[in-house]
Order: structure tokens, then C-alpha cells, then sequence
């Protein structure tokens, strides 16, 4: 455990998720060190909330966009330049606040321009091996040179592969030379509670794939008049229904408590839902992969096949049978 240190700290914003799962590793990690925080617009309500005590600084978020149509690994292909562009202006502000605020230790959830020579760079990552559908081989190459960069490399996740959570993203022959399992992150505690729900739908990701979900799912539940709904939605929603009762950013002990009163999750395949759901020991979860998100695609096959979920492409919701 580290000691002493004056430790900046940041995560990608590419919805919550990157956020949530660092809340428990920040909080061990306070007790001996000197934490702040970088955030962005989306990621301050999260940090705000779980340690309003801590320094924050403002940082650029990265503004990658998704589309409606077209596959992301594709609209990610179109915005290189623009993320290319992004990291090299953020290495160079994180060179002006190692300077301001002395900073002796970064670690990065997944920001990639996070890294210094002269302060000891950590990189949080479970895709040290990357699943891409187009020139894999070049992507996997500009990943392990981003990786590279960092002295340390900490896998949320088991490190035998037979308990892994993420599979072949982040267990094979290693290139970095200091990879370290920290097991998977999660701040949702169990909560002892009755059911109340049939269904609950957990929205996450950036647009406009989530509300294209969250209408889909939305009529679904209105098709099926006589089963009980909740929806958790990270942006304002819907007017409640008969059937859905909706709850807009919901704190950590409510989304624990509504997940423990739900019978059958749907959600998107991201791996901080994925880690929230393990620590819940949920079972029963249906699994949406956001289109063309091939590290999505891959965890909810990977989950059909090691845990016993089930996979629901975003497409066929209106088939789905109760």
C-alpha cells in the first residue's frame, strides 16, 4: 500500500463507469496519501458525492461521440486525429499540475495522456489486449504503445483466468513488464431486501446509444402491462408509468438496494456493470451490448458462456419474450 504520496488521480468519461469503480481504490488509498482528483463535466457529480473533502481539478474531457448507426469501432477509426490530438494536450497539462501541485504518483483510469517521466505513471485498464473487427493487429500495436508509457499497469479483475471477469482483455502473454491483478472494483454493497421488481433496466454509456436503448426498453415494458418495472436512468427520464417506476442518478445504497429488489437485470455489457453485478453475486442479467462496441460484444458472449447470462442484441428488443 502506498505511503505518503501526493497521488493524482483521474479516470476516462465514457459515462460512469470508469468512476464508480475507482470510488473504493481512492478511499483506500486516502488513508496514507495526499489525493486529487481530476474531473470533467460528467464525472464530477460521481466524485463530488463520494469525497466532497478531496482537491479537485478541472481537466478537458475527451467529447468522443458515438453514433446511431454507424459500428463505434468505426466512429472511433474517424476521430483518431481528434484523440490523438486530445492526449497530447492532456500530457501536457498533467507536466503543468505535476509542477503546481508536486505530484510524486499519477494513476489513470484508462487516460491514456496520464503519464510522466518524472512522477510514477499508473494505468487502471482490464484491455491490455484489444477485440477489434478491423485491423487489429495496428490497434493493438497503438494500445501497447499508449500502455508502454506507464510504469505500472493494475488489471481490475482475478488474476487466474479461471475466475476472470474480463477473459482474454486482460489475461494472456504479457508485454508490459509490471501487470498487477487488484481483483474487481465495485462501491455497491449487498443489501438483504424483498423483491419488488420483475425487471429492472439499467441504463448506462454515452449517447445517443442510451436513450435509443432506453426508448426500446421502455416499450417493451409498456407492452407488458402486467409485469414491474424499474428503470435507473444517469440522465432525467421518462414520467413514471403504471409500470415503470424510474429513478434518475440514484446515490450508491439506493442502485444497491434496487438491483437486490429486482428479479432479472438488463443492462449494457460494460465491465464496471459487469463488476457491480459480481459484487451483488446477480444472477439473472441480460445483456445489451452497445452496437459496434466490440469490448462489449465480446464480455457479454464471454458471460453467456463462463457465468450463465444471456445476450439480447440491441436490435432484436422488440422480440423479446417475457
Amino acid at each position: 500500500m502506498l505511503q505518503n504520496k501526493t497521488i493524482f488521480f483521474s479516470t476516462l468519461d465514457w459515462g460512469l463507469g470508469h468512476a464508480t469503480r475507482c470510488v473504493p481504490i481512492i478511499r483506500d488509498l486516502q488513508e496514507n496519501n495526499k489525493i486529487i482528483i481530476g474531473i470533467t463535466p460528467l464525472t464530477k457529480t460521481i466524485f463530488e458525492e463520494e469525497f466532497p473533502e478531496l482537491e479537485k481539478i478541472n481537466i478537458p474531457p475527451y467529447n468522443i461521440t458515438y453514433s446511431s448507426f454507424l459500428p463505434l469501432w468505426f466512429k472511433l477509426m474517424l476521430q483518431w486525429p481528434k484523440i490523438s490530438t486530445a492526449l497530447k494536450t492532456e500530457n501536457k497539462l498533467f507536466s503543468e499540475i505535476i509542477k503546481t501541485h508536486k505530484i510524486n504518483y499519477v494513476i489513470s483510469d484508462n487516460r491514456l495522456g496520464l503519464f510522466s517521466k518524472n512522477v510514477h505513471s499508473v494505468l487502471i485498464t482490464h484491455q491490455l489486449f484489444l477485440k477489434s473487427p478491423f485491423a487489429n493487429r495496428l490497434a493493438q500495436s497503438i494500445n501497447k504503445k499508449y500502455i508502454q508509457n506507464f510504469n505500472e499497469v493494475w488489471v481490475p479483475d482475478f488474476e487466474s483466468e479461471e475466475k476472470s471477469l474480463s477473459g482474454d482483455l486482460s489475461h494472456g502473454k504479457h508485454f508490459h513488464p509490471n501487470v498487477k491483478y487488484i481483483g474487481p472494483q465495485s462501491r455497491l454493497n449487498k443489501t438483504k431486501t424483498q423483491k419488488k421488481y420483475d425487471y429492472l433496466f439499467l441504463l448506462s454509456g454515452p449517447e445517443p446509444q442510451q436513450t435509443i436503448l432506453k426508448n426500446k426498453l421502455i416499450k417493451l415494458a409498456e407492452n407488458n402491462s402486467t409485469l414491474k418495472f424499474a428503470l435507473i436512468s444517469p440522465r432525467p427520464t421518462i414520467k413514471e408509468t403504471k409500470n415503470i417506476e424510474t429513478f434518475f442518478c440514484p446515490d450508491k445504497i439506493k442502485i444497491g438496494e434496487l438491483l437486490a429488489q429486482s428479479e432479472v437485470i438488463f443492462c449494457r455489457s460494460g465491465y464496471s456493470s459487469l463488476m457491480d453485478l459480481h459484487a451483488l453475486n446477480k444472477k439473472n442479467i441480460i445483456l445489451i451490448p452497445t452496437p459496434g462496441q466490440t469490448e462489449q460484444e465480446y464480455l457479454a458472449e464471454y458471460w453467456s458462456k463462463k457465468f450463465g447470462s444471456k445476450t439480447l442484441p440491441q436490435n432484436k428488443i422488440s422480440t423479446f419474450n417475457f
